[in-house]
């Protein structure tokens, strides 16, 4: 089983090197869908000055070389070859899919691959701003698994540094139960306004909270049991979210920057014995060549502060070291805010000075764009103030019981349903941009039953079930064969052989939006073969068993492609 565009490929490819020599027999044919064709082939246009011959020459030379046993070529305009696969590879290879428990995905050679996502701080709440890093990360570690990698997910908490002195002498002010209570009920940022409220105004205070410090860092029994019990709290919450949410991740996921704070001093020493760091008034800094600040000096990135304290730097230095010594891994995406692309940049050039990021390792910052509201600035409360994410998602769930209210759903399947379309919603509208772009949150659109949304293609997936309902048929059961006779079954059987390839390339290009816009034409091709191609009412057998088998492998396609996007599926809409 193999992908059209990639069987294609080879096929131009033997065609170029046989009728130029093989040093052509690996260019890029540049194929493409084409509304004229199946495919458009343009390296005839790419190749003409390299061989001092006119495109259309070329593309004929090609043309003529092409090996045609499952696909008609045409030469058209000033070089373009328009190729058209043959009805009967297309459905023999649909039949194949159906048949295949991994709907055409490839297994890749296996890599060990670290998806560092979601990382909230601990002792603060979770806003919008964690839900594209959360729900991003979860999907591309979803789809490495899928494509054959061993994931390790790392949930990068911000769960150490100075701000704790502050957090537990407010602690003990109010009181352990309260403060705790606030904590597990995603109160956080109340605590810690509170708290930095009075270090700001309280000198008693914040003399109290300067001297916890060095009693956490020096590892006071009763300090660490405090710090202990923030954290633990912080992640009852976060878990919650999470459940919510349908990610994956776990307590066993958790990955802080205190569990890099014992290597921070060894790094710092490592790095400097190695000469990669060096003293710059007084700060041990790491200047990776290439970067400079605004008076076109060396920029440096500060691995231990002049006080002696350590930094974000130092801590990712030592997670990255971490993770390629120790879990062996050949690949690392940092889900992060595109805010930090400067930072990782720095952070990645000095590790590779340093040995730890070499030509076999992989580190990628998977960028993250801001989520926008209506008035296109970053997304507030009318107050002002970031949306906590648990408010947004119960909203969610409430707009998407009010859109299926009229249905006739008893309360207990309409909240069920409500949650799935809610979720799966949120879910979608921001997997479904570009994950460095910014997109506007608004509910109405995201909830849509019709459009690119993530309703829409629950939906399609509600209604292919009821087919199969209707006809009192288990889509597991259903083989075929497929044979393609209407226009629709046939644009709808191409489309389903591109699932393997466009999974690959989510999970080598780290952009679930190429998903997400497949299972959303793969909606509308299923809708064209719905509209066009009676399937329980056709006239032959035959062309009924067909049609089954189209929609059987469908739903297939729709429901592995939305879980790989952390979707949920109601079973009627």
């Amino acid at each position: 089983m193999t992908d059209p565009q990639l069987v294609l490929t080879e096929r131009v490819q033997q065609a170029l090197g046989s009728a130029f020599g093989s040093e052509y027999a690996t260019e890029d044919p540049l194929i493409r869908p084409s509304q004229f064709a199946d495919y458009q082939a343009n390296v005839a246009l790419s190749l003409a000055k390299r061989l001092r011959r006119a495109p259309r020459e070329v593309a004929q030379a090609v043309a003529d070389h092409l090996d045609t046993s499952d696909v008609s070529v045409e030469v058209s305009g000033p070089g373009f070859l328009n190729l058209t696969l043959r009805d009967g590879w297309i459905a023999e290879q649909a039949g194949q899919r159906l048949l295949d428990d991994r709907l055409g995905v490839p297994q890749a050679a296996p890599q060990t691959v670290i998806v560092d996502y979601s990382a909230p701080n601990a002792a603060k709440e979770m806003h919008v701003g964690h839900l594209r890093t959360t729900i991003v990360g979860d999907t591309l570690a979803r789809t490495h698994e899928h494509v054959g990698n061993q994931v390790i997910r790392q949930n990068h908490l911000g769960d150490w540094g100075t701000q704790f002195g502050m957090l537990i002498e407010h602690l003990l002010d109010i009181g352990e139960e309260q403060a705790l209570g606030m904590l597990a009920a995603g109160d956080g940022n109340a605590f810690y306004q509170a708290a930095r409220h009075k270090f700001d105004n309280d000198s008693a205070f914040q003399q109290r909270s300067r001297g916890r410090v060095p009693l956490l860092q020096g590892g006071d029994p009763e300090t660490l049991r405090l710090w202990r019990e923030f954290v633990d709290y912080s992640n009852r919450y976060f878990t919650k979210v999470y459940r919510t949410l349908g990610v994956t991740l776990t307590d066993d996921d958790i990955a802080g920057e205190s569990k890099y704070n014992p290597m921070l001093a060894d790094v710092c020493d490592e790095l400097e014995r190695m000469g990669v760091a060096e003293m710059s008034e007084g700060a041990l800094c790491v200047f990776p060549p290439g970067f400079t600040g605004r008076d076109d000096q060396p920029l440096p990135l500060i691995v231990r502060k002049s006080d002696g304290g350590y930094g974000y730097a130092t801590t990712d230095l030592a997670a990255i070291r971490y993770r390629v010594r120790d879990l062996k891994a050949d690949r690392v995406l940092y889900v992060v805010g595109a805010t930090q692309s400067l930072h990782f940049q720095m952070v990645f050039a000095a590790a590779r000075m340093a040995g730890w990021l070499h030509d076999e390792v992989r580190a990628e910052h998977v960028q993250i764009g801001s989520v926008l509201g209506s008035d296109g600035k970053m997304f507030k409360t009318r107050s002002g103030e970031s949306v906590k994410l648990t408010d947004l998602l119960e909203e969610a769930v409430v707009r998407a019981e009010a859109v299926i209210a009229d249905r006739g759903y008893e309360p207990e399947a309409r909240r069920q349903i409500a949650r799935q379309v809610g979720m799966g919603a949120v879910k979608y509208a921001d997997l479904s941009v570009s994950h460095d772009s910014e997109y506007v949150f608004d509910f109405d659109r995201m909830l849509a039953l019709t459009g690119n949304t993530g309703p829409y293609l629950q939906y399609a997936t509600a209604r292919i079930r009821s087919i199969f309902r209707n006809g009192g048929v288990d889509p597991e059961w259903i083989t075929g064969p497929i044979v393609l006779g209407h226009p629709a079954e046939r644009a709808l059987a191409l489309q389903l052989l591109g699932f393997g390839t466009v999974v690959a390339a989510v999970a080598d290009l780290s952009e679930p939006h190429r998903l997400c816009n497949y299972l959303f034409d793969l909606a509308q091709a299923f809708t064209s073969f719905y509209e066009g191609c009676p399937v329980l009412k056709a006239e032959e057998e035959s062309v009924r068993q067909s049609r089954l088998a189209l929609a059987a492998l469908t739903l297939r396609v729709l429901l592995r492609g939305l879980d790989l996007l952390g979707i949920e599926v109601p079973e009627r809409m």
